[in-house]
């Protein structure tokens, strides 16, 4: 088992200090919420990776819609100067909304999209220098013909594009990278996009989910459940961890991961969350070239309908993988995060705000000086189904909920 170093600079920026993550909650003596039964009975590796102690934010929350009538949408990003907000919606469309709810047309220029069971139009992000150039980045599930069978294929990509001022159309469209190779199954994309301060892409992917796909996490040949790292305009950088390895693919990152869809860049640092099988949903931080574990081993097992056998090796730790920060037991179904950083809740300064699926609403996680994860506590459940959260610029949080009637809903503090 290898040990994942945490940094100090890195542990600085993720935590809020202890006196100031006790202002405004206080540690539950009567559980905030039931854990549930685990699905495997594997112990963690260290006490700090599971089930941390309860916590309960004292301060009441408002909610209020910003727009409704969004179909699944996926991802959302805050656009600079109060110029509104992007929604991708898995259907194919990519929408704005202004900062009072009003909702656009679809943004024209867009990509074709596989919009079938996973796939669709996903992550949305602004590149790093959006004021100058206005380009704008799109992950989705690409559709690449058909199979000797006759089957539809399709791959995780990203392209870009340059927004128009009046928002109306995304100009220049043009992949900058495709996933290799392609697959028939629409299911287990990734894929989230995210910058670091050297204008580095990271991209995740999924490794397609099936007994017969999976494997290739562990091959360096596919880019199926890796995570990505390319410049912005698609060429790879000379000191990714594989280059110049013969077999492997240039691009890749890291590697054995199941499906990534939540990413974020922290202090230089990538920081992925991965949504396990039945249980072992993980929370990541990514080192260059190190391997993740999947499909050798996990926290979770197969699910019931495939009969509920343990994973890979059927164990949680083998030496020359990599243990997850932390992990859940039942499954959260974590989607993209933020580091809060804002005014309007300083108890949660450097928290962790993750979307989550299963779980609903929002799963804040605090971290302590020493980098390991101290609390844990679910943030108004009963929205459900959530894809994404932002920070806005006045602190207050926004987020998209997963439905066929989706909202875009603002978080603030009454």
């Amino acid at each position: 088992m290898i040990n994942r170093p945490i940094s100090a600079a890195c542990a600085a920026v993720l935590i809020a200090s202890s006196a100031t993550a006790q202002t405004d909650q206080e540690t539950s003596g009567d559980p905030q919420f039931d854990w549930g039964e685990r699905a495997t009975s594997y112990p963690p590796a260290f006490d700090a990776q599971f089930r941390a102690p309860v916590v309960v934010t004292k301060a009441e929350l408002d909610v209020e819609t910003i727009v409704d009538g969004l179909v699944h949408p996926w991802a959302i990003k805050n656009l600079p100067g109060d110029a509104g907000y992007l929604v991708t919606e898995r259907t194919g469309t990519l929408r704005h909304v202004t900062s009072d709810g009003v909702l656009s047309e679809p943004i024209g220029g867009t990509p074709e999209v596989r919009d079938e069971r996973q796939g669709g139009l996903l992550d949305v992000e602004t590149g790093p220098n959006f004021a100058e150039d206005r380009m704008i980045y799109l992950s989705y599930a690409k559709p690449t013909g058909t199979n000797a069978e006759g089957k539809a294929m399709s791959a995780t990509a990203v392209g870009r594009g340059r927004l128009s001022e009046d928002f109306s159309m995304l100009e220049g469209f043009e992949d900058i990278w495709v996933q290799d190779p392609s697959a028939p199954e629409p299911v287990h994309y990734g894929s989230r996009i995210a910058f670091d301060d050297q204008n580095h892409v990271y991209i995740t992917t999924g490794e397609r989910f099936t007994f017969e796909n999976r494997p290739r996490a562990q091959q360096l040949g596919a880019t199926w459940g890796k995570t990505i790292r390319i410049h912005p305009d698609g060429s790879i950088p000379e000191d990714n961890p594989f280059v110049g390895d013969p077999e492997a693919e240039d691009a890749i990152w890291s590697y054995g991961h199941r499906n990534i869809e939540g990413a974020q860049v922290v202090d230089g640092q990538l920081v992925v969350l991965e949504m396990g099988p039945q249980g072992g949903d993980e929370l990541n931080l990514i080192e260059p070239g190190l391997n993740y574990g999947w499909p050798l081993v996990s926290y979770g097992r197969r699910y019931d309908r495939f009969g509920g056998a343990p994973i890979g090796t059927g164990m949680a730790q083998m030496e020359g993988t990599v243990q997850p920060l932390y992990f859940w037991d039942p499954v959260i179904a974590p989607n993209d995060f933020v580091v809060y950083d804002g005014d309007m809740f300083p108890e949660w300064q450097g928290d962790f705000l993750i979307s989550a699926l299963v779980a609903g609403g929002l799963v804040r996680l605090s971290l302590g000086e020493d980098g390991l994860v101290e609390a844990e506590e679910r943030v108004l459940p009963d929205l459900k189904r959530t894809r994404d959260v932002e920070v806005d610029d006045d602190g207050s949080l926004l987020v998209i909920t997963d439905q066929e009637d989706g909202r875009l809903l603002r978080i603030k503090k009454p």
